[in-house]
């Protein structure tokens, strides 16, 4: 069996402890698959570059943060250049050999972007944006992780 363990990506996240489980687990013998958001880094790195965070919300009401193509850079400056080497670098003083990869690596994950997505205008009227970069995630390559894990 295969655990899969998600970190969250939000302000106080207490990495460390995270770590030393997943080490632990993996000392007995589990095969373990990390996932991390990075929103807080994003948020931080964002405003240090002069690119202020912008949320929106759905009609539904659902707040996610706009991600035109400069914010989708600082994303992956986040998420998969400084958080997910941190992340290995700290499994690896745990004694796990860790390997890192971002979705684009080995095309682990195949998504598709969203054409349109409503959202509110402060005053309540729907609009329709065009440059966001989010979208859904349609295939994993759990060909490629299976590779990795065996």
């Amino acid at each position: 069996m295969t655990l899969v363990v998600k970190v969250g990506g939000s302000a106080g996240i207490i990495t460390g402890n995270i770590v030393h489980e997943i080490a632990q687990c993996v000392a007995e013998g589990q095969r373990i698959v990390v996932l991390h958001g990075g929103s807080d880094l994003t948020n931080t790195l964002s405003e240090q570059l002069g690119h202020p965070v912008r949320m929106i919300t759905s009609p539904g009401g659902m707040v996610s943060r706009y991600t035109d193509r400069e914010t989708l850079c600082i994303y992956a400056m986040a998420v998969a250049g400084q958080i997910n080497t941190e992340l290995v670098a700290c499994l690896q003083q745990q004694g796990v050999n860790a390997l890192g990869l971002a979705g684009v690596d080995g095309r682990l994950l195949l998504a598709r972007r969203k054409s349109i997505v409503r959202s509110l205008t402060p005053e309540g009227r729907q609009q329709i944006l065009r440059d966001d970069y989010t979208g859904q995630v349609e295939q994993v390559n759990d060909a490629l992780l299976w590779q990795l894990l065996d």
